[in-house]
């Protein structure tokens, strides 16, 4: 090791190595007799080993073969990740055909086959008695709306003595109905379309002529109904009047063209007029009001009694006549119909007259 002195004198006392440490001083020739040099590698030994690199003498003929095994491989949890583990994990993940699984599902309830075929086959008993539950209760819910309707048109002259609030209520029960229409294809069901409808209320401008004259003293609107034929493909409206005197009756018949399942094109043809059946008895009021004022009939009753065996001869004489025909002229002779409620008991249509709430005769629901 290589030292070197502080000062260039040689009678210096000491002297500092590379790594600070003091040497003593001392002169050449006994620096060369007592203290011998050491090569540098002496002193590194010390403290850091040296680090030998042996070379192999093999030739590559000699070396070993590398080992074709895969090597095991540790994930971070210390498990096997090797193609053993894999093919152990795969070997768990197949399942027999033959043994379908069963048991329970992820939230403890019974699965496997016979729960599939539950939900995919036939429904199972609580299944069946829900979906029953839910129809009774529609239907009970439709027939409660049904029967609201009806009492709130009843005593409104088909609706031409209804006010404002009578109406929008009208309007309401009509909608809600219409929601729940139990027959999306009215027109194709024969069934429940033919036959004779009782109109109890409207809002047709068409029908307001009609209704106004049965407003007058001795004078009612007694019916307007329907008759609808699907195998002939006719509507037959028909009015009766009656008067303390007679009973009046005339009819529009139709025939319809199908334009959809629920919307048909009419056109009026004729009108027909039954003879008056005249009344063998005369019974008037005792008054009524017109214009406001109160008139008492009981004169006119005593007057009249004595032709009561007139009235009765002249009834019989009219009753044996043919009805009397005419075409209906004109160009609103043509309407549609739209309807957009249609059950048993119940139908509601909508065209270009307005709305239409009808009732089948010998429903329930006229009583």
């Amino acid at each position: 090791m290589a030292l070197f002195s502080l000062a260039s004198q040689p009678s210096s006392l000491f002297s500092i190595d590379r790594r600070g440490h003091r040497l003593p001083a001392v002169s050449p020739g006994a620096a060369a007799a007592s203290f011998p040099v050491r090569p540098p590698h002496a002193y590194a030994s010390r403290r850091f080993p040296p680090l030998t690199i042996a070379r192999s003498s093999l030739s590559s003929s000699d070396a070993p073969e590398p080992d074709s095994s895969p090597a095991n491989i540790t994930d971070e949890w210390g498990e096997k990740a090797g193609p053993e583990a894999e093919a152990e994990a795969s070997s768990y993940s197949k399942l027999s055909d033959s043994d379908p699984p069963r048991g329970d599902d992820e939230w403890g309830g019974a699965g496997g086959v016979e729960e599939v075929a539950g939900v995919n086959g036939t429904p199972s008993a609580q299944g069946e008695a829900a979906a029953a539950a839910a129809v009774e209760e529609e239907v009970d819910k439709v027939g409660d709306l049904k029967r609201a309707l009806v009492d709130t048109v009843y005593g409104t002259d088909f609706g031409f003595r209804s006010g404002q609030e009578v109406r929008a209520e009208v309007l309401e029960l009509v909608n809600q109905l219409e929601a729940a229409n139990p027959t999306p294809a009215p027109v194709d069901a024969a069934g429940l379309l033919d036959g004779n409808w009782v109109l109890v209320y409207t809002a047709s401008s068409e029908l307001l002529p009609l209704l106004a004259a049965g407003s007058l003293p001795l004078l009612k609107v007694e019916k307007i109904s329907q008759s609808v034929d699907t195998s002939n493909l006719t509507i037959v409206n028909s009015t009766t009047l009656s008067s303390p005197f007679a009973t009046l009756s005339f009819s529009a018949s139709a025939a319809f063209e199908i334009r959809s399942p629920s919307r048909i094109q009419v056109e009026f043809k004729e009108g027909t007029f039954q003879p008056p059946e005249i009344k063998p008895t005369i019974d008037l009021p005792e008054s009524v009001n017109l214009f406001g004022q109160n008139i008492n009939l009981m004169p006119v009753q005593q007057s009249i009694s004595p032709l009561q065996e007139a009235v009765a001869s002249l009834s019989r004489a009219i009753s044996g006549q043919p009805p009397l025909k005419l075409p209906i002229p004109g160009e609103r002779t043509r309407s549609w119909l739209l309807i957009t409620y249609l059950d048993k008991d119940m139908r509601i249509s909508r065209g270009d007259g307005g709305l239409f709430v009808l009732v089948k005769e010998g429903s329930p629901l006229l009583n």
